[in-house]
Protein backbone atom coordinates (compact mmCIF):
# COMPACT_ATOMS: atom_id res chain seq x y z
CA UNK A 1 0.00 0.00 0.00
CA UNK A 2 2.83 2.41 0.82
CA UNK A 3 4.39 1.75 -2.60
CA UNK A 4 1.10 2.56 -4.32
CA UNK A 5 0.69 5.76 -2.32
CA UNK A 6 4.31 6.74 -3.02
CA UNK A 7 3.84 6.35 -6.77
CA UNK A 8 0.59 8.30 -6.67
CA UNK A 9 2.20 10.99 -4.58
CA UNK A 10 4.96 11.39 -7.13
CA UNK A 11 2.37 11.51 -9.92
CA UNK A 12 0.46 14.20 -8.04
CA UNK A 13 3.74 16.06 -7.61
CA UNK A 14 4.39 15.95 -11.36
CA UNK A 15 0.96 17.43 -12.05
CA UNK A 16 1.47 20.10 -9.39
CA UNK A 17 4.88 20.90 -10.85
CA UNK A 18 3.36 21.42 -14.31
CA UNK A 19 0.80 23.82 -12.86
CA UNK A 20 3.55 25.74 -11.09
CA UNK A 21 5.59 25.89 -14.29
CA UNK A 22 2.68 27.48 -16.13
CA UNK A 23 2.14 30.02 -13.36
CA UNK A 24 5.86 30.78 -13.09
CA UNK A 25 6.05 31.48 -16.81
CA UNK A 26 3.07 33.81 -16.52
CA UNK A 27 3.75 35.83 -13.38
CA UNK A 28 7.27 34.91 -12.23
CA UNK A 29 9.48 35.22 -15.30
CA UNK A 30 8.55 38.86 -16.09
CA UNK A 31 9.75 39.85 -12.61
CA UNK A 32 12.98 37.90 -13.07
CA UNK A 33 13.59 39.64 -16.39
CA UNK A 34 13.12 43.04 -14.76
CA UNK A 35 15.50 42.13 -11.94
CA UNK A 36 18.14 40.96 -14.42
CA UNK A 37 17.74 44.18 -16.38
CA UNK A 38 18.31 46.17 -13.18
CA UNK A 39 21.41 44.11 -12.38
CA UNK A 40 22.76 44.67 -15.91
CA UNK A 41 22.21 48.42 -15.65
CA UNK A 42 24.04 48.48 -12.30
CA UNK A 43 27.01 46.63 -13.83
CA UNK A 44 27.08 49.05 -16.75
CA UNK A 45 27.01 52.03 -14.36
CA UNK A 46 30.05 50.60 -12.59
CA UNK A 47 31.81 49.98 -15.90
CA UNK A 48 31.77 46.22 -15.34
CA UNK A 49 31.08 43.66 -18.03
CA UNK A 50 28.02 41.48 -17.43
CA UNK A 51 28.76 37.98 -16.23
CA UNK A 52 28.69 35.41 -19.04
CA UNK A 53 25.63 33.16 -19.14
CA UNK A 54 26.50 29.53 -18.47
CA UNK A 55 22.95 28.63 -19.45
CA UNK A 56 21.04 30.97 -21.76
CA UNK A 57 17.97 32.75 -20.48
CA UNK A 58 15.82 31.08 -23.13
CA UNK A 59 16.78 27.67 -21.73
CA UNK A 60 16.46 28.86 -18.13
CA UNK A 61 12.88 30.08 -18.54
CA UNK A 62 11.74 27.07 -20.59
CA UNK A 63 13.37 23.67 -20.17
CA UNK A 64 15.30 24.66 -17.06
CA UNK A 65 12.24 26.04 -15.29
CA UNK A 66 10.12 23.06 -16.35
CA UNK A 67 12.73 20.61 -15.06
CA UNK A 68 13.06 22.44 -11.75
CA UNK A 69 9.32 22.62 -11.05
CA UNK A 70 8.61 19.02 -12.07
CA UNK A 71 11.56 17.56 -10.14
CA UNK A 72 10.69 19.64 -7.10
CA UNK A 73 7.04 18.62 -7.34
CA UNK A 74 7.90 14.94 -7.76
CA UNK A 75 10.20 14.90 -4.75
CA UNK A 76 7.70 16.81 -2.62
CA UNK A 77 4.91 14.50 -3.76
CA UNK A 78 6.88 11.43 -2.69
CA UNK A 79 7.60 12.87 0.75
CA UNK A 80 3.98 14.00 1.06
CA UNK A 81 2.75 10.49 0.28
CA UNK A 82 4.98 8.99 2.99
CA UNK A 83 3.69 11.52 5.53
CA UNK A 84 0.13 10.70 4.46
CA UNK A 85 0.77 6.96 4.86
CA UNK A 86 2.11 7.56 8.38
CA UNK A 87 -0.76 9.87 9.39
CA UNK A 88 -3.63 7.82 7.92
CA UNK A 89 -5.23 5.82 10.68
CA UNK A 90 -3.36 7.72 13.39
CA UNK A 91 -5.40 10.91 13.06
CA UNK A 92 -9.16 11.08 13.65
CA UNK A 93 -9.80 11.77 9.96
CA UNK A 94 -11.17 8.85 7.96
CA UNK A 95 -11.50 10.57 4.59
CA UNK A 96 -8.28 10.36 2.51
CA UNK A 97 -9.22 13.55 0.68
CA UNK A 98 -9.79 15.50 3.88
CA UNK A 99 -6.54 14.23 5.38
CA UNK A 100 -4.60 15.08 2.22
CA UNK A 101 -5.98 18.63 2.17
CA UNK A 102 -5.23 19.06 5.87
CA UNK A 103 -1.65 17.84 5.46
CA UNK A 104 -1.18 20.11 2.45
CA UNK A 105 -2.36 23.09 4.50
CA UNK A 106 -0.05 22.21 7.38
CA UNK A 107 2.81 21.65 4.94
CA UNK A 108 2.23 25.04 3.35
CA UNK A 109 2.32 26.79 6.72
CA UNK A 110 5.31 24.81 7.98
CA UNK A 111 7.50 24.73 4.88
CA UNK A 112 6.50 27.94 3.12
CA UNK A 113 4.87 30.56 5.35
CA UNK A 114 7.17 30.28 8.36
CA UNK A 115 10.50 30.48 6.43
CA UNK A 116 9.10 33.15 4.07
CA UNK A 117 8.15 35.46 6.93
CA UNK A 118 11.78 35.57 8.06
CA UNK A 119 13.58 34.98 4.76
CA UNK A 120 11.26 35.90 1.85
CA UNK A 121 12.20 35.04 -1.72
CA UNK A 122 14.44 37.55 -3.42
CA UNK A 123 14.90 38.22 -7.15
CA UNK A 124 18.25 38.28 -8.97
CA UNK A 125 20.63 41.10 -7.99
CA UNK A 126 19.35 41.05 -4.39
CA UNK A 127 21.73 39.48 -1.88
CA UNK A 128 25.46 39.51 -1.26
CA UNK A 129 27.20 36.53 -2.91
CA UNK A 130 29.59 36.36 0.04
CA UNK A 131 26.75 35.60 2.47
CA UNK A 132 24.95 32.99 0.38
CA UNK A 133 26.28 30.17 2.54
CA UNK A 134 25.08 31.56 5.85
CA UNK A 135 21.79 32.71 4.31
CA UNK A 136 21.11 29.24 2.97
CA UNK A 137 22.04 27.61 6.28
CA UNK A 138 19.80 30.00 8.24
CA UNK A 139 16.87 29.35 5.91
CA UNK A 140 17.12 25.56 6.16
CA UNK A 141 17.67 25.75 9.92
CA UNK A 142 14.43 27.70 10.29
CA UNK A 143 12.70 25.22 7.99
CA UNK A 144 13.92 22.29 10.09
CA UNK A 145 12.81 24.01 13.30
CA UNK A 146 9.39 24.70 11.80
CA UNK A 147 8.92 21.06 10.77
CA UNK A 148 10.13 19.77 14.15
CA UNK A 149 7.82 22.11 16.07
CA UNK A 150 4.87 21.09 13.88
CA UNK A 151 5.56 17.40 14.62
CA UNK A 152 5.78 18.13 18.35
CA UNK A 153 2.55 20.16 18.15
CA UNK A 154 0.79 17.22 16.51
CA UNK A 155 1.94 14.93 19.32
CA UNK A 156 0.73 17.41 21.95
CA UNK A 157 -2.65 17.66 20.22
CA UNK A 158 -3.08 13.89 20.35
CA UNK A 159 -2.36 13.86 24.08
CA UNK A 160 -4.71 16.69 25.05
CA UNK A 161 -7.45 16.12 22.47
CA UNK A 162 -9.75 14.04 24.70
CA UNK A 163 -9.11 16.21 27.75
CA UNK A 164 -9.69 19.65 26.21
CA UNK A 165 -11.80 18.90 23.16
CA UNK A 166 -11.04 19.53 19.50
CA UNK A 167 -11.13 23.32 19.32
CA UNK A 168 -9.37 23.99 22.62
CA UNK A 169 -6.65 21.47 21.79
CA UNK A 170 -6.11 23.04 18.37
CA UNK A 171 -5.94 26.50 19.93
CA UNK A 172 -3.30 25.36 22.45
CA UNK A 173 -1.06 23.74 19.83
CA UNK A 174 -1.50 26.69 17.43
CA UNK A 175 -0.31 29.11 20.13
CA UNK A 176 2.53 26.73 20.99
CA UNK A 177 3.62 26.56 17.34
CA UNK A 178 3.50 30.31 16.78
CA UNK A 179 5.34 31.15 19.99
CA UNK A 180 8.14 28.63 19.50
CA UNK A 181 8.85 29.42 15.84
CA UNK A 182 8.67 33.15 16.57
CA UNK A 183 11.28 32.81 19.32
CA UNK A 184 13.48 30.64 17.08
CA UNK A 185 13.22 33.11 14.19
CA UNK A 186 14.08 36.00 16.50
CA UNK A 187 17.49 34.50 17.30
CA UNK A 188 18.37 33.72 13.69
CA UNK A 189 20.39 36.32 11.76
CA UNK A 190 18.75 39.07 9.71
CA UNK A 191 19.91 40.02 6.21
CA UNK A 192 19.32 43.40 4.59
CA UNK A 193 21.10 43.21 1.27
CA UNK A 194 18.78 45.01 -1.13
CA UNK A 195 20.89 47.24 -3.40
CA UNK A 196 20.19 50.97 -3.42
CA UNK A 197 17.67 51.97 -6.05
CA UNK A 198 16.11 48.54 -6.42
CA UNK A 199 12.40 49.04 -7.31
CA UNK A 200 10.18 48.31 -4.32
CA UNK A 201 7.29 47.33 -6.57
CA UNK A 202 9.46 44.75 -8.32
CA UNK A 203 10.47 43.23 -4.98
CA UNK A 204 6.84 43.09 -3.87
CA UNK A 205 5.58 41.54 -7.12
CA UNK A 206 8.37 38.96 -7.13
CA UNK A 207 7.66 37.86 -3.58
CA UNK A 208 3.90 37.73 -4.17
CA UNK A 209 4.50 35.63 -7.28
CA UNK A 210 6.77 33.26 -5.33
CA UNK A 211 4.10 32.87 -2.65
CA UNK A 212 1.36 32.30 -5.23
CA UNK A 213 3.40 29.53 -6.82
CA UNK A 214 3.77 27.83 -3.45
CA UNK A 215 0.04 28.15 -2.81
CA UNK A 216 -0.66 26.49 -6.15
CA UNK A 217 1.92 23.77 -5.54
CA UNK A 218 0.52 22.73 -2.16
CA UNK A 219 -3.12 23.12 -3.22
CA UNK A 220 -2.70 21.03 -6.37
CA UNK A 221 -0.74 18.41 -4.46
CA UNK A 222 -3.29 18.20 -1.65
CA UNK A 223 -6.37 17.98 -3.85
CA UNK A 224 -4.99 15.73 -6.60
CA UNK A 225 -3.21 13.35 -4.24
CA UNK A 226 -6.33 13.20 -2.07
CA UNK A 227 -8.32 12.06 -5.08
CA UNK A 228 -5.73 9.43 -6.02
CA UNK A 229 -5.29 8.26 -2.43
CA UNK A 230 -9.04 7.87 -1.96
CA UNK A 231 -9.17 5.55 -4.97
CA UNK A 232 -6.17 3.56 -3.71
CA UNK A 233 -7.58 3.17 -0.20
CA UNK A 234 -11.00 2.21 -1.57
CA UNK A 235 -9.50 -0.50 -3.78
CA UNK A 236 -7.39 -1.81 -0.92
CA UNK A 237 -10.40 -2.02 1.40
CA UNK A 238 -12.51 -3.75 -1.25
CA UNK A 239 -9.74 -6.29 -1.87
CA UNK A 240 -9.90 -7.43 1.77
CA UNK A 241 -13.67 -7.85 1.82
Amino acid sequence: MIRILLLRGMLAGVVAGLFVFALARWIGEPQVERAIAFETSMDQAKGEAPEPEIVSRSVQRSLGLLTATVVDGTALGGIFALVFAFAYGRLPITSPRSLSILLAGLGFVTCTVVPALKYPASPPSVGNPETIGIRTAAFFLLLAISVAVMVIAAQIERRIHNRLGTWNALLVVAVFFVVVVTIAAHFLPNFDEVPAGFPATLMWKFRVAALEMQVLLWAALGFFFGWLAEKAVSRSENAYR
